[in-house]
């Protein structure tokens, strides 16, 4: 699990050091931050995976001490974010001798710190600066290409942007994605053909469960949590012969009272929206990272309330995930499940971002007691309804 990101010279941040848990809160005005913190992460997840920071060293038979590779650096532009070249990464106000950004990550004992140069026009920023866990005693060498890397790196990975898939006729069938991959892709639109494939996969014992679920398996689990949106949904996914796309379609009741199958275009716009981040929680395993944009995005209160309880629930149950969001009815479904004993104190982390008077950024970080009470509650956090109801009783 990342313990800390630590961000320098990265966009909005000069530097800061932000503390993670197994379920992250990030909130605060628009463009305060909270993005950042998620693209930090898909970038140098991004990095990794398109084999640009797969082997950062090269090595000599006669030097204990490896060099920088020359083609090693983060990737801007790729599956996972899109963000443009040097210039529209580097703080404005950078701190050092020399333009440079560092991400760092901290899991348990071990810090990984990856800096780039900076270069105004390109997308892809070299290397320039390397720190790693040292796995032998006087020597940079590591035992082994992984020690190189965060465990995260090599988990289960999700980020659902805030830009979801919609109602739609039909959807991709990338077998190489959704099935060689289990990646639901940036806006989920992978979902109906990894939720085809694993329909009969089973949802572990645990929190995740759903108990009023028809059974165990993955595809009346995902109908058993949307439910918790509209009651008595159920869902279908199934290919379209002769294409390389899938169908979703959604029926209302049950045996008896079933109405006939339904396209999603002739369903609330809600249900499907939600649906990558229902798939994203139950099939989130131990050690995996999941990054959320607004999972609160086009649904009601209950159903906001609902989805932080999936996402404690899946963090509950072994995952790590992150979760930006607008919404006091996601903060308020943290709180319950921290009062009901389904996440501990220390597992629900909240952190409240605002821009300062100057260009930086301050982070604030209330915490949750084991009553589900906040000790603090900053100027801007979510006191709108406060703010209008006084000024109705004025």
């Amino acid at each position: 699990m990342i313990d800390r990101l630590t961000l320098t010279n990265f966009k909005a941040f000069q530097h800061a050091e932000i503390p993670l848990g197994p379920l992250t809160l990030l909130t605060g005005l628009n463009s305060s931050g909270k993005s950042t913190v998620m693209q930090a992460l898909a970038l140098l997840r991004q990095s990794y995976t398109s084999g640009d920071l797969a082997n950062p060293l090269r090595y000599h038979w006669d030097a204990d001490t490896p060099e920088i590779a020359t083609d090693a650096g983060f990737l801007l532009n790729g599956e996972l974010v899109g963000l443009g070249t040097g210039q529209d990464v580097l703080h404005e106000d950078f701190i050092g001798d020399e333009p440079q950004i560092t991400l760092a990550v901290t899991e348990g004992p071990y810090h990984y710190a990856h800096t780039v140069s900076y270069e105004q026009e390109q997308n892809l920023l070299p290397l320039s600066e390397l720190h790693v866990p040292q796995t032998e005693e006087g020597s940079a060498r590591p035992r082994g290409a992984l020690a190189l890397h965060p465990a995260y790196f090599r988990t289960q990975f999700q980020y659902l942007h805030a830009d979801r898939i919609t109602p739609a006729e039909r959807y991709p069938r990338d077998h190489q994605v959704a099935i060689g991959r289990g990646f639901l892709g940036v806006r989920g639109e992978h979902t109906v053909n990894f939720l085809r494939h694993h329909a009969r996969d089973e949802v572990p014992d645990g929190p995740l469960r759903h108990p009023r679920a028809e059974s165990a398996l993955l595809l009346d689990q995902v109908a058993a949590w949307l439910g918790e949106l509209c009651p008595g949904v159920n869902i279908e996914a199934a290919p379209i012969e002769g294409t390389d796309t899938v169908r979703l379609s959604y029926g209302f009741g049950d045996a008896l009272t079933a109405t006939r199958r339904r396209r999603p275009t002739n369903v609330g716009f809600g249900l499907t929206y939600a649906l990558p981040i229902v798939v994203a929680c139950l099939t989130a395993q131990p050690g995996g990272l999941v990054l959320l944009e607004n999972p609160e995005a086009h649904l009601h209160p209950q159903g906001q309330t609902k989805m932080a309880q999936l996402a404690a629930s899946a963090a509950a149950q072994g995952a790590q995930l992150i979760v930006e969001t607008h919404s006091d009815h996601v903060l308020n479904g943290l709180r319950l499940a921290v009062k009901h004993g389904l996440l501990t104190p220390g597992q629900a982390v909240v952190h409240f971002f605002r821009s300062t008077d100057g260009s930086g950024v301050e982070v604030i970080t209330p915490h949750i007691d084991e009553d589900g009470q906040l000790d603090q509650w900053p100027k801007g956090f979510f006191d709108e309804l406060e703010n209008t109801l006084v000024q109705l009783l004025d």
